[in-house]
Protein backbone atom coordinates (compact mmCIF):
# COMPACT_ATOMS: atom_id res chain seq x y z
CA UNK A 1 0.00 0.00 0.00
CA UNK A 2 1.38 3.41 -0.93
CA UNK A 3 1.92 6.11 1.63
CA UNK A 4 0.42 9.51 0.94
CA UNK A 5 2.26 12.29 2.70
CA UNK A 6 0.19 15.43 2.92
CA UNK A 7 1.90 18.32 1.19
CA UNK A 8 2.15 21.31 3.54
CA UNK A 9 -0.41 23.98 2.68
CA UNK A 10 1.01 26.87 0.68
CA UNK A 11 2.32 29.66 2.90
CA UNK A 12 0.23 32.74 3.38
CA UNK A 13 1.47 35.61 1.26
CA UNK A 14 2.48 38.50 3.48
CA UNK A 15 1.20 42.04 3.02
CA UNK A 16 4.73 43.14 2.10
CA UNK A 17 6.75 41.18 -0.44
CA UNK A 18 10.19 40.08 0.76
CA UNK A 19 13.12 38.46 -1.02
CA UNK A 20 11.88 34.94 -0.27
CA UNK A 21 9.05 35.42 -2.77
CA UNK A 22 11.57 35.61 -5.61
CA UNK A 23 13.75 32.72 -4.49
CA UNK A 24 11.86 29.76 -5.93
CA UNK A 25 10.04 27.18 -3.86
CA UNK A 26 6.76 27.30 -1.97
CA UNK A 27 6.59 31.02 -1.22
CA UNK A 28 7.17 32.08 -4.81
CA UNK A 29 4.56 29.62 -6.10
CA UNK A 30 2.09 30.90 -3.50
CA UNK A 31 2.63 34.47 -4.71
CA UNK A 32 2.07 33.46 -8.33
CA UNK A 33 -1.01 31.39 -7.46
CA UNK A 34 -2.71 34.03 -5.33
CA UNK A 35 -1.77 37.17 -7.27
CA UNK A 36 -0.42 36.80 -10.79
CA UNK A 37 -2.20 33.65 -12.01
CA UNK A 38 -5.62 34.72 -10.76
CA UNK A 39 -8.02 34.99 -13.69
CA UNK A 40 -5.64 33.40 -16.20
CA UNK A 41 -6.65 29.74 -15.95
CA UNK A 42 -8.42 27.52 -18.42
CA UNK A 43 -5.86 25.42 -20.29
CA UNK A 44 -7.29 23.13 -22.97
CA UNK A 45 -6.02 20.61 -25.50
CA UNK A 46 -4.70 23.38 -27.77
CA UNK A 47 -2.62 25.28 -25.25
CA UNK A 48 -0.69 25.03 -22.00
CA UNK A 49 -0.91 28.24 -20.03
CA UNK A 50 0.01 29.98 -16.82
CA UNK A 51 -2.09 27.71 -14.63
CA UNK A 52 0.18 24.78 -15.56
CA UNK A 53 3.06 26.53 -13.75
CA UNK A 54 5.57 24.97 -16.14
CA UNK A 55 8.72 26.53 -17.64
CA UNK A 56 6.73 28.17 -20.42
CA UNK A 57 3.49 28.20 -22.38
CA UNK A 58 2.68 26.15 -25.46
CA UNK A 59 0.18 26.58 -28.29
CA UNK A 60 -0.87 23.95 -30.82
CA UNK A 61 -0.10 25.08 -34.38
CA UNK A 62 -0.93 22.33 -36.87
CA UNK A 63 1.17 19.29 -36.01
CA UNK A 64 3.62 21.34 -33.92
CA UNK A 65 3.63 23.22 -30.64
CA UNK A 66 4.83 26.81 -30.38
CA UNK A 67 6.57 27.19 -27.00
CA UNK A 68 6.92 30.63 -25.40
CA UNK A 69 8.90 31.57 -22.29
CA UNK A 70 9.96 34.81 -20.64
CA UNK A 71 12.27 35.65 -17.75
CA UNK A 72 13.76 38.66 -15.98
CA UNK A 73 17.33 38.59 -14.72
CA UNK A 74 18.90 40.37 -11.76
CA UNK A 75 22.20 39.31 -10.26
CA UNK A 76 24.85 40.88 -8.07
CA UNK A 77 27.59 41.15 -9.04
CA UNK A 78 26.72 41.63 -12.72
CA UNK A 79 30.04 40.00 -13.72
CA UNK A 80 31.01 36.79 -11.94
CA UNK A 81 33.38 33.85 -12.52
CA UNK A 82 32.04 31.90 -15.47
CA UNK A 83 29.59 34.48 -16.78
CA UNK A 84 27.59 37.66 -16.38
CA UNK A 85 24.01 38.89 -16.49
CA UNK A 86 23.98 38.96 -20.30
CA UNK A 87 24.99 35.33 -20.66
CA UNK A 88 22.60 34.44 -17.84
CA UNK A 89 19.67 36.11 -19.63
CA UNK A 90 20.17 34.23 -22.89
CA UNK A 91 20.83 30.86 -21.26
CA UNK A 92 17.94 31.19 -18.83
CA UNK A 93 15.36 31.61 -21.58
CA UNK A 94 16.91 29.06 -23.94
CA UNK A 95 16.92 26.55 -21.09
CA UNK A 96 13.28 27.19 -20.17
CA UNK A 97 12.28 26.47 -23.76
CA UNK A 98 14.40 23.33 -23.79
CA UNK A 99 12.74 22.06 -20.60
CA UNK A 100 9.50 21.82 -22.57
CA UNK A 101 11.14 19.87 -25.38
CA UNK A 102 11.75 22.89 -27.62
CA UNK A 103 15.50 22.71 -28.20
CA UNK A 104 15.62 24.66 -31.49
CA UNK A 105 15.03 28.36 -30.81
CA UNK A 106 13.25 30.48 -33.41
CA UNK A 107 14.18 33.79 -31.80
CA UNK A 108 14.76 35.70 -28.57
CA UNK A 109 13.77 39.15 -27.36
CA UNK A 110 16.03 41.17 -25.10
CA UNK A 111 14.96 44.20 -23.06
CA UNK A 112 17.54 46.07 -21.00
CA UNK A 113 16.80 48.55 -18.22
CA UNK A 114 19.85 50.66 -17.35
CA UNK A 115 20.58 52.89 -14.39
CA UNK A 116 21.71 56.41 -15.23
CA UNK A 117 25.50 56.59 -15.08
CA UNK A 118 26.10 52.95 -15.98
CA UNK A 119 29.37 52.50 -17.89
CA UNK A 120 29.12 52.12 -21.65
CA UNK A 121 32.12 49.80 -21.60
CA UNK A 122 30.26 47.40 -19.33
CA UNK A 123 27.22 47.46 -21.65
CA UNK A 124 29.46 46.61 -24.59
CA UNK A 125 31.02 43.79 -22.60
CA UNK A 126 27.56 42.43 -21.77
CA UNK A 127 26.50 42.71 -25.41
CA UNK A 128 29.50 40.65 -26.48
CA UNK A 129 28.56 38.04 -23.89
CA UNK A 130 24.97 37.94 -25.17
CA UNK A 131 26.22 37.34 -28.71
CA UNK A 132 28.54 34.57 -27.56
CA UNK A 133 25.78 32.80 -25.63
CA UNK A 134 23.43 33.09 -28.61
CA UNK A 135 26.05 31.51 -30.86
CA UNK A 136 26.43 28.60 -28.44
CA UNK A 137 22.67 28.08 -28.31
CA UNK A 138 22.07 28.48 -32.05
CA UNK A 139 19.76 31.40 -31.27
CA UNK A 140 19.50 35.07 -32.15
CA UNK A 141 18.07 38.25 -30.64
CA UNK A 142 15.35 39.40 -33.04
CA UNK A 143 13.77 42.31 -31.17
CA UNK A 144 14.13 44.17 -27.89
CA UNK A 145 13.73 47.32 -25.86
CA UNK A 146 15.91 49.75 -23.90
CA UNK A 147 14.98 51.95 -20.96
CA UNK A 148 17.10 54.21 -18.73
CA UNK A 149 16.09 55.00 -15.16
CA UNK A 150 17.38 57.68 -12.81
CA UNK A 151 20.44 57.19 -10.67
CA UNK A 152 19.50 55.23 -7.54
CA UNK A 153 16.19 54.03 -9.02
CA UNK A 154 17.75 50.77 -10.21
CA UNK A 155 20.67 48.61 -9.13
CA UNK A 156 22.87 48.86 -12.23
CA UNK A 157 21.21 46.89 -15.02
CA UNK A 158 18.30 44.48 -15.46
CA UNK A 159 17.71 42.15 -18.41
CA UNK A 160 14.42 40.65 -19.59
CA UNK A 161 14.40 38.00 -22.30
CA UNK A 162 11.68 35.99 -23.99
CA UNK A 163 11.95 33.20 -26.53
CA UNK A 164 9.90 31.14 -28.94
CA UNK A 165 10.58 27.70 -30.36
CA UNK A 166 8.74 24.89 -32.14
CA UNK A 167 8.54 21.26 -31.10
CA UNK A 168 6.55 18.23 -32.22
CA UNK A 169 6.09 17.04 -28.61
CA UNK A 170 5.83 19.15 -25.49
CA UNK A 171 7.58 17.65 -22.47
CA UNK A 172 5.84 18.70 -19.26
CA UNK A 173 7.24 18.57 -15.73
CA UNK A 174 4.42 16.29 -14.53
CA UNK A 175 4.95 13.11 -16.55
CA UNK A 176 6.73 10.94 -13.98
CA UNK A 177 5.39 7.59 -12.83
CA UNK A 178 6.70 4.93 -10.41
CA UNK A 179 9.92 3.32 -11.59
CA UNK A 180 11.07 6.28 -13.68
CA UNK A 181 14.63 7.51 -13.25
CA UNK A 182 15.80 11.11 -12.91
CA UNK A 183 19.04 12.20 -14.56
CA UNK A 184 20.91 15.38 -13.67
CA UNK A 185 23.12 16.56 -16.52
CA UNK A 186 26.13 17.54 -14.43
CA UNK A 187 27.53 18.76 -11.14
CA UNK A 188 25.15 20.70 -8.91
CA UNK A 189 25.49 23.91 -6.90
CA UNK A 190 28.17 25.51 -9.08
CA UNK A 191 26.33 28.76 -9.85
CA UNK A 192 25.09 29.63 -6.37
CA UNK A 193 28.40 28.91 -4.68
CA UNK A 194 30.35 30.94 -7.27
CA UNK A 195 28.03 33.93 -6.79
CA UNK A 196 28.24 33.71 -3.02
CA UNK A 197 32.03 33.48 -3.04
CA UNK A 198 32.57 36.55 -5.19
CA UNK A 199 29.77 38.61 -3.66
CA UNK A 200 31.01 38.15 -0.13
CA UNK A 201 34.69 38.04 -1.09
CA UNK A 202 35.17 34.65 0.51
CA UNK A 203 38.71 33.30 0.33
CA UNK A 204 37.68 29.78 -0.67
CA UNK A 205 40.04 27.31 -2.29
CA UNK A 206 39.37 25.76 -5.68
CA UNK A 207 38.07 27.05 -8.98
CA UNK A 208 34.53 28.16 -8.15
CA UNK A 209 32.83 29.11 -11.41
CA UNK A 210 29.21 29.41 -12.47
CA UNK A 211 27.88 26.66 -14.73
CA UNK A 212 25.72 29.11 -16.73
CA UNK A 213 25.31 27.61 -20.22
CA UNK A 214 22.59 26.81 -22.78
CA UNK A 215 21.47 23.21 -22.26
CA UNK A 216 19.36 22.87 -25.41
CA UNK A 217 22.10 20.82 -27.07
CA UNK A 218 22.15 18.38 -24.16
CA UNK A 219 18.36 18.15 -24.24
CA UNK A 220 18.41 17.57 -27.99
CA UNK A 221 20.77 14.62 -27.45
CA UNK A 222 18.58 13.22 -24.67
CA UNK A 223 15.43 13.45 -26.78
CA UNK A 224 17.15 11.82 -29.75
CA UNK A 225 18.25 8.90 -27.57
CA UNK A 226 15.08 8.49 -25.51
CA UNK A 227 12.24 9.76 -27.68
CA UNK A 228 8.89 9.38 -25.94
CA UNK A 229 10.64 7.77 -22.96
CA UNK A 230 11.78 11.25 -21.90
CA UNK A 231 8.71 12.20 -19.89
CA UNK A 232 9.57 15.19 -17.66
CA UNK A 233 12.18 17.95 -17.49
CA UNK A 234 13.00 20.84 -15.18
CA UNK A 235 16.01 23.14 -14.78
CA UNK A 236 17.07 23.37 -11.13
CA UNK A 237 17.66 27.12 -10.86
CA UNK A 238 16.33 29.01 -7.81
CA UNK A 239 15.84 26.54 -4.97
CA UNK A 240 18.19 24.07 -6.64
CA UNK A 241 17.56 20.39 -7.29
CA UNK A 242 15.41 20.04 -4.18
CA UNK A 243 12.84 22.62 -5.23
CA UNK A 244 12.65 21.33 -8.81
CA UNK A 245 12.21 17.70 -7.74
CA UNK A 246 9.54 18.65 -5.20
CA UNK A 247 7.54 20.36 -7.91
CA UNK A 248 7.94 17.41 -10.29
CA UNK A 249 6.94 14.93 -7.60
CA UNK A 250 3.89 16.92 -6.52
CA UNK A 251 2.60 17.46 -10.05
CA UNK A 252 3.23 13.85 -11.07
CA UNK A 253 1.76 12.29 -7.94
CA UNK A 254 4.83 10.20 -7.16
CA UNK A 255 7.48 10.07 -4.49
CA UNK A 256 11.11 10.56 -5.46
CA UNK A 257 13.92 8.66 -3.78
CA UNK A 258 17.21 10.56 -4.17
CA UNK A 259 20.49 8.63 -3.93
CA UNK A 260 22.87 10.97 -2.09
CA UNK A 261 25.89 8.88 -3.12
CA UNK A 262 25.07 9.39 -6.81
CA UNK A 263 24.86 13.19 -6.63
CA UNK A 264 27.60 14.80 -8.75
CA UNK A 265 29.15 17.64 -6.74
CA UNK A 266 32.50 19.19 -7.65
CA UNK A 267 35.03 18.95 -4.83
CA UNK A 268 35.46 22.75 -4.43
CA UNK A 269 31.68 23.22 -4.28
CA UNK A 270 31.26 20.42 -1.76
CA UNK A 271 34.02 21.86 0.43
CA UNK A 272 32.60 25.40 0.23
CA UNK A 273 29.07 24.19 0.98
CA UNK A 274 30.24 22.25 4.03
CA UNK A 275 32.20 25.26 5.28
CA UNK A 276 29.20 27.55 4.86
CA UNK A 277 26.66 25.07 6.21
CA UNK A 278 24.78 24.80 2.91
CA UNK A 279 23.21 21.78 1.21
CA UNK A 280 24.29 21.44 -2.47
CA UNK A 281 20.82 20.13 -3.34
CA UNK A 282 19.36 23.53 -2.35
CA UNK A 283 21.87 25.66 -4.29
CA UNK A 284 21.07 27.24 -7.66
CA UNK A 285 22.30 25.98 -11.02
CA UNK A 286 22.15 27.75 -14.38
CA UNK A 287 23.49 25.15 -16.80
CA UNK A 288 21.92 21.88 -15.70
CA UNK A 289 18.72 19.96 -16.39
CA UNK A 290 16.74 17.30 -14.56
CA UNK A 291 15.44 14.73 -17.03
CA UNK A 292 12.81 12.14 -16.09
CA UNK A 293 13.10 8.97 -18.14
CA UNK A 294 11.30 5.64 -18.32
CA UNK A 295 13.53 2.96 -16.74
CA UNK A 296 14.12 0.99 -19.93
CA UNK A 297 15.63 4.06 -21.65
CA UNK A 298 17.57 5.52 -18.72
CA UNK A 299 20.97 4.05 -19.62
CA UNK A 300 20.70 5.09 -23.29
CA UNK A 301 19.68 8.65 -22.39
CA UNK A 302 22.44 8.90 -19.78
CA UNK A 303 25.05 7.76 -22.32
CA UNK A 304 23.80 10.33 -24.86
CA UNK A 305 23.93 13.12 -22.28
CA UNK A 306 27.42 12.13 -21.11
CA UNK A 307 28.65 12.21 -24.70
CA UNK A 308 27.80 15.92 -24.91
CA UNK A 309 30.48 18.36 -23.67
CA UNK A 310 28.05 19.89 -21.14
CA UNK A 311 26.88 16.51 -19.87
CA UNK A 312 30.10 14.74 -18.97
CA UNK A 313 29.26 14.78 -15.27
CA UNK A 314 25.70 13.50 -15.72
CA UNK A 315 24.33 10.83 -13.39
CA UNK A 316 21.12 9.00 -12.52
CA UNK A 317 20.32 10.44 -9.10
CA UNK A 318 16.78 9.37 -8.28
CA UNK A 319 14.02 6.81 -8.75
CA UNK A 320 10.30 7.52 -8.65
CA UNK A 321 8.17 5.50 -6.26
CA UNK A 322 4.52 4.66 -5.74
CA UNK A 323 4.94 5.81 -2.18
CA UNK A 324 5.30 9.03 -0.15
CA UNK A 325 3.46 10.85 -2.95
CA UNK A 326 4.61 14.41 -3.61
CA UNK A 327 7.62 14.14 -1.32
CA UNK A 328 11.38 13.59 -1.58
CA UNK A 329 13.28 11.03 0.44
CA UNK A 330 17.07 11.16 0.61
CA UNK A 331 18.90 7.83 0.80
CA UNK A 332 22.23 8.59 2.47
CA UNK A 333 23.54 5.03 2.32
CA UNK A 334 23.13 4.78 6.09
CA UNK A 335 19.43 5.50 6.24
CA UNK A 336 16.64 7.56 4.74
CA UNK A 337 15.12 10.92 5.65
CA UNK A 338 12.60 13.32 4.21
CA UNK A 339 14.16 16.09 2.17
CA UNK A 340 12.21 19.26 2.89
CA UNK A 341 11.70 21.92 0.25
CA UNK A 342 13.47 25.18 1.13
CA UNK A 343 11.17 28.15 1.64
CA UNK A 344 13.28 30.98 0.35
CA UNK A 345 17.05 30.71 0.10
CA UNK A 346 20.13 32.20 1.77
CA UNK A 347 21.41 33.72 -1.48
CA UNK A 348 19.15 36.35 -3.13
CA UNK A 349 19.68 37.76 -6.63
CA UNK A 350 21.34 34.79 -8.32
CA UNK A 351 19.46 34.83 -11.64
Amino acid sequence: MSTVLRRPPPPRVDDRITLKYGAGGRSMRALIDTVFATGFTGADTTRIGLDAMDDGAAFRIGDDWLVLSTDSHVVQPVFFPGGDIGRLAVCGTVNDLAMMGAADVLGLTCAVIIEEGYARADLERLHASVREACAEAGASIVTGDTKVMGRGELDGVVFNTAGVALTRRVVRDNGLRPGDRVIVTGTIGDHGIAIMAVRHQLALEGDLRSDVAPVNGVVRAALAAGGDAVVAMKDPTRGGVTSALHEMAHKSGVGILVDERALPVAAPVRAAAELLGLEPLHIANEGKALIGVRPEAADAVLAAVQAHPLGRGAAIIATCADDFHGALVLDTGFGRRLLAEPDGEPLPRIC
